[in-house]
């Protein structure tokens, strides 16, 4: 399935870009990388009420602007071109996806709309201590009372969960996995930031003792819609590499192209030039990779599961190889605090194993194409 962008899905692409590198530029992420809050509400405030980000790729019935699948990943594209700490991924990417997917008119009525005008951050926490994101390796229990359910055990690695207002959590009960809204300030919710690689994107471990929750979606096994839910997350990451390669890329050859060494750019040189083909051939191919799982994602999700795979384990290769390239391109200034090529790099390879590292993809593509 091809993917060829409209002329209003450009112009979105353009803007956004005019508006980060207005609004984001590198000092400020440093800045908001290093702050409490861990981004800036005001930019987050703005990209909801100004350009409509949050509630872009959601239902107009929900407050949304009808969008699908391919805006929210062009808009992932650009914000991980510029690296920029937000509540965004896990908010709308992660929590406001399963939300969508899921056949719960009434959980999408009561959380979609705060989604999109900006006005309610949330993630969704599935991998535990193993850091699979698998439903049938989940170990946290739901219980059901007269009165609800409760949840207890330990979620890990969960993006801005130490701050989110909504936590859409996946838990088993003896019918299987289900999902779980649970409200950030909760009694039974004890939360707290991870150090991390990466200091544009935080992670939080989230323990559980008979918290309150609400279920969403299918009331009994639940592992189908899981596994959707699971493959927007992974191609919305998918596209977000896509972004942070291009960065590299460019980087690179802008580089290259004022570096003078023996009174020649180092852009004529035949190594640098071989790597920085090598870099084009690989954002290309993961930009044509997400892409095509995005086109899938909007108009035929039962055929998602193997692009979204194909999609996972190239983009974050392409992406980690880009970055590390830029640094070796760069030279010596490449290694320095100053520069911002470490912060790609640790994006990339923290990325890379969010949701499953390209060797647990493919194996997955293999099992679905019958070849293992």
């Amino acid at each position: 399935m091809a993917l060829t962008l409209t002329e209003e899905q450009d112009e979105l692409r353009t803007l956004l870009r005019r508006f980060l590198a207005d609004k984001a530029p590198s000092e400020e992420v440093r800045r908001w990388m290093e702050s409490e809050e861990g981004h800036d509400p005001a930019l987050w405030r703005q990209m909801a009420d100004q350009l409509g980000l949050q509630g872009l790729a959601l239902p107009e019935a929900y407050g949304g602007s009808g969008g699908g699948s391919v805006e929210l990943g062009l808009v992932l594209e650009e914000l991980g071109r510029s690296l920029l700490p937000s509540p965004f991924f896990a908010t709308v990417a992660l929590a406001g996806q399963a939300l969508a997917a899921s056949d719960d008119e009434v959980a999408k009525a009561r959380w979609l709309p705060a989604i999109a005008d900006g006005s309610l951050t949330a993630t969704l926490a599935v991998a535990e201590e193993s850091g699979s994101w698998r439903p049938e390796d989940v170990e946290a229990r739901a219980t059901r009372h007269a009165d609800g359910w409760t949840l207890s055990g330990t979620k890990m690695f969960v993006i801005d969960g130490h701050r989110a207002d909504l936590l859409l959590v996946v838990a088993r009960d003896d019918t299987g996995p289900g999902l779980f809204a649970v409200d950030g300030t909760a009694r039974g919710v004890t939360r707290a930031r991870l150090d991390t690689l990466d200091p544009t994107r935080r992670l939080a471990r989230i323990d559980l003792d008979s918290a309150p929750a609400l279920r969403i979606g299918p009331h009994e096994d639940a592992s189908a819609y899981l596994r959707t839910v699971t493959d927007l997350a992974v191609v919305a990451l998918a596209a977000e590499q896509v972004g942070g390669a291009q960065a590299c890329l460019d980087a690179a050859v802008e580089y290259a192209k004022i570096r003078v060494q023996f009174g020649r750019p180092i852009g004529s040189f035949q190594a640098i030039k071989h790597k920085c083909a090598d870099l084009l051939l690989g954002a290309e191919g993961a930009r044509s990779a997400a892409y095509h799982a995005l086109a899938v994602a909007a108009e035929n999700p039962a055929d998602l599961p193997a692009p979204a795979a194909v999609a996972a384990a190239y983009c974050a290769e392409a992406f980690s190889h880009a970055a590390k390239e830029n640094i070796q391109i760069h030279g010596g200034i490449g290694y320095t605090w100053e520069h911002d090529a470490h912060l790609y790099l640790k994006r990339a390879k923290s990325s890379e194993h969010l949701f499953g590292g390209p060797v647990a993809h493919r194996a997955r593509l293999a099992d679905l194409v019958g070849i293992r």
